[in-house]
């Protein structure tokens, strides 16, 4: 498993999402500001409602870019099984499932689905952050291989 295709797979989802943000959020400007969406009554809140949808997409695109640059600044170090598990690293457990440690992007599938992003926030991240090869987990998982 090459962890720069995997990076590369993962910034290929991550920029799909920025552009339907970015587009969702210039298409709330676009309505926020439309002529059609001048108030009329003081009970008249269409261009306000859609000033705070345009608002919200915004800060999407923010978080997006955000997660973006966390995953082009991670450290793609190779491991062995003498390592302790930290970011970056690719596990396989005794169950033959694959997880890669990452900050960000919990729960997304890599590689036609082989591979699961974890993160520290999750029960089975928890456990592995820091973990050794050969370790027992919870229900009785073990780690048989790091990368």
């Amino acid at each position: 498993m090459n962890k720069q295709t995997l990076r590369q797979e993962l910034l290929q989802r991550l920029d799909s999402q920025r552009t339907t943000a970015l587009n969702a959020a210039t298409s709330a400007h676009d309505a926020a500001t439309h002529e059609q969406s001048v108030a009329e009554t003081q009970y008249d809140t269409i261009g306000l409602e859609a000033a705070y949808l345009a608002h919200g997409q915004s800060q999407r695109v923010i978080d997006c870019d955000r997660t973006i640059h966390r995953v082009n600044a991670l450290n793609l170090q190779d491991f062995n099984n003498d390592d302790c598990i930290e970011y970056g690293a690719l596990v396989t457990l005794s169950n033959h499932k694959n997880y890669w440690l990452l900050p960000v992007c919990g729960g997304t599938l890599l590689d036609h689905g082989r591979i699961t992003v974890i993160t520290p926030q999750a029960p089975l991240g928890q456990m592995l952050d820091g973990a050794e090869f050969d370790e027992i987990l919870a229900n009785g998982l073990s780690i048989i291989e790091i990368q």
